[in-house]
């Protein structure tokens, strides 16, 4: 079965990769890019709509407060990508967030960013793909009638690719990514190039639309509470910012250098962009509404339920290059595929916290090593799983599930920074060398104004997101923490456990037992029960007998009378079972004489059939399992399992023989090309 199952692995995921070859797979900046920053990039594809989508409340008199808010993402960006400068710089092996949280404010603290980013994670993957399968249903009817499924397949692929491995699927995400980075960077310096050289009009479809706003004349305190709800979702845009510092380990060296300067290449590319893209939608006067079908106006009458309301790019690109242009086309091909694999960010950044968290003994520590490919594969199937969970729930709709985002990730942010103050106080305290100093006063001070505004913004978010959806992230984050330190707890408990004694009192494991009692399983005779009673003989055991159930009186009968022709001499017992069952009374008998002999170890050795086929298990063995598994649970008793291999088993060592002479792609592993033996091809 192991070869049967090794084929299609294979060729899903590609040949295994030897431990020692982990090197190969790590990242240079041109690729690390795309792997780490594919969701802060890809984020401006959706983040400008949602600024205008709560402005549009108040009705299109909102929308000239859009570039202040665009202002102040920027700020907000240019803060955390500073300060995780200075965390790449300070924590590189990878534990980012969590290690800078669990080092300088404790183990909760380290917890509640664990819980907030695993959250935050595995939201990136169902708000990208929901996204992106909505992006694509726009040209695609079949993909709007069937979200859920398509959002389900393309999870599904990007799991295989990523089980193919960190470096493999990275080259595969590199090409879409720095095609829309391209496209729209073009967009915008065509667009300017049009607006402010040739004056030209660009109008977006809609342009000539008027919105219906839900509460019109919004002042004072319900205005600042509109504006600051649209600043917390223009901060989708930071969302996986993070994910470079969790991910240091996976850059060529120098790591800490390359992931600083690919952190700042992201910032600057994603700021640009976001802003970009608000600043060619107010020239093109794009519309957009909550409730689209009722709260756009066109020539007097809403749009109706049937108008597909396409995102703020798609808008822009229409008025910039034209409505079925090849640079329109481009552009909305590789929105649709970057933001399917902006959830890459999420499939890099989950596995390998998660592999911190086991290592940490917060996680299951198969959590913690790494799969054929080198890769997190556990991580990377439970990070899917949950995925799959959030798109079905919340029907793949990007709408419902963004407003579960950016909580973690602000959570996050505030407290990895308020540790990195912490970090620069310790260090500052015994640092004697001035120019060390300064810097360590510079990395403070913007450490300390990235907590501060972070917090700010994190009070923000949950003041204007929790009734939209924003406490379904924070029970996630409670379900994780309080799951991760239940899990902790009994790691804990059972090392303290098994934990070797230091002095040399003799206690219960270590002192040799005065009796060694073994008792024998018998239903019938033959030759599975011949050989485990010449197997008992052979320890020597202080006393030795045959234990067997009553539960048929005729078999019973036929039992003793064919142990005395044949003078076995060893004592043959009978349980009387008047119900019918077998395990209960050998349970009862074993922990009889564990009570009569407490110092006494009971050894029950059991025969058993080895077969050869699956369903041949279903037919064999039975009882024995069952006694098995209660047996494990007493304490004081060994159980030894006498195998007899039936004909049939052979038959599949023979199977297993020629299978082995038979080799799945992949898995012969061969040299290079110029170490190999030329072997002679017959030719004279």
């Amino acid at each position: 079965m192991s070869k049967l199952t090794d084929v299609p692995k294979r060729i899903l995921i590609g040949r295994a990769l030897r431990s020692d070859r982990l090197g190969e797979t790590l990242l240079p900046k041109r690729i690390a890019l795309p792997v780490f920053a594919s969701d802060p990039l890809s984020s401006v594809a959706y983040a400008p709509g949602e600024v205008l989508l709560v402005l549009s409340i108040a009705g299109v008199s909102a929308y000239h407060f859009s570039p202040w808010i665009a202002v102040a993402v920027v700020v907000l960006m240019f803060t955390v990508v500073a300060s995780y400068r200075q965390n790449v710089h300070a924590y590189p092996s990878g534990g980012g967030d969590y290690e800078v949280a669990n080092t300088n404010l404790g183990p909760r603290a380290g917890l509640t960013v664990a819980s907030a980013l695993l959250v935050d994670y595995v939201l990136t993957v169902a708000v990208s793909i929901a996204s992106g399968v909505e992006n694509l249903g726009s040209a695609v009817p079949f993909v709007v009638e069937h979200k859920v499924f398509c959002a389900v397949a393309v999870i599904v692929l990007l799991t295989l690719m990523n089980l193919r491995g960190v470096k493999e699927s990275g080259k595969l995400f590199a090409i879409p990514t720095y095609v829309f980075v391209a496209g729209v960077f073009i967009m915008i310096v065509w667009g300017a190039f049009r607006a402010i050289v040739l004056g030209d009009t660009m109008k977006a479809p809609t342009a000539d639309f008027h919105i219906k706003a839900e509460h019109q004349g919004l002042a004072g305190f319900a205005l600042v509470f509109l504006l600051l709800r649209a600043f917390s979702s223009g901060c989708a845009a930071l969302t996986g910012v993070e994910a470079i510092s969790n991910g240091v380990p996976a850059f060529r060296k120098p790591k800490s250098k390359n992931a600083a300067n690919t952190l700042a290449l992201m910032g600057l590319l994603a700021v640009t962009m976001f802003c970009g893209i608000i600043a060619l939608a107010m020239t093109t006067k794009v519309r957009m509404a909550e409730n689209p079908a009722a709260d756009l106006i066109h020539n007097g009458a809403a749009v109706g339920s049937g108008f597909v309301q396409d995102p703020v790019i798609s808008q822009v690109a229409e008025a910039v290059f034209g409505n079925g242009s090849f640079l329109f086309i481009v552009l909305a091909a590789a929105t649709a595929l970057v933001l399917f694999l902006a959830a890459n960010t999420a499939y890099n950044g989950f596995p390998l916290l998660g592999s911190i968290l086991a290592q940490d003994r917060y996680l299951p520590r198969q959590l913690h090593t790494r799969g054929d490919r080198l890769a997190f594969s556990n991580g990377i199937v439970l990070l899917a799983g949950a995925a799959m969970l959030l798109v079905v729930i919340y029907g793949s709709d990007s709408t419902r599930l963004i407003q579960l985002y950016i909580v973690g990730v602000f959570v996050s942010f505030t407290l990895s920074q308020t540790g990195m103050v912490r970090h620069w106080n310790r260090h500052l305290a015994a640092e004697k060398d001035q120019a060390k100093r300064r810097h360590m006063i510079r990395s403070r001070a913007i450490n300390a104004f990235g907590a501060f505004f972070t917090g700010l913004v994190l009070v923000v978010v949950l003041v204007t997101k929790f009734t939209h959806g924003a406490w379904v992230a924070l029970l996630g984050m409670c379900i994780f923490y309080v799951t991760m330190s239940a899990i902790r707890k009994h790691y804990d408990r059972v090392a303290e456990e098994i934990a070797a004694p230091e002095d040399e009192v003799p206690s219960d494991d270590t002192v040799r037992p005065s009796r060694v009692h073994s008792v024998v399983l018998i239903s019938k005779i033959h030759r599975p029960t011949l050989r485990a009673l010449a197997y008992a003989k052979l320890l020597r055991s202080d006393t030795l007998e045959a234990l067997s159930v009553n539960v048929d009186p005729v078999e019973t009968k036929a039992l003793r009378e064919e142990w005395e022709r044949r003078s076995i001499d060893v004592p043959l017992k009978v349980l009387d079972s008047p119900y019918r069952e077998i395990t209960r009374p050998v349970i009862e008998y074993v922990k009889g004489l564990r009570r009569e002999s407490p110092r006494d170890a009971v050894s029950v050795i059991i025969p058993e059939y080895v077969v050869g086929h699956w369903y041949e298990h279903l037919l064999h063995n039975q009882s024995a399992l069952r006694l098995k598994g209660r047996l494990l649970f007493t304490p004081g008793v060994m159980v030894t399992s006498v195998p007899y291999q039936l004909e049939s088993s052979e038959a599949a060592k023979k199977r297993a023989r020629r299978r082995q002479e038979w080799n799945a792609p992949g898995a012969v592993r061969r040299g290079p090309a110029e170490h190999r033996t030329k072997e002679p091809t017959g030719k004279g």
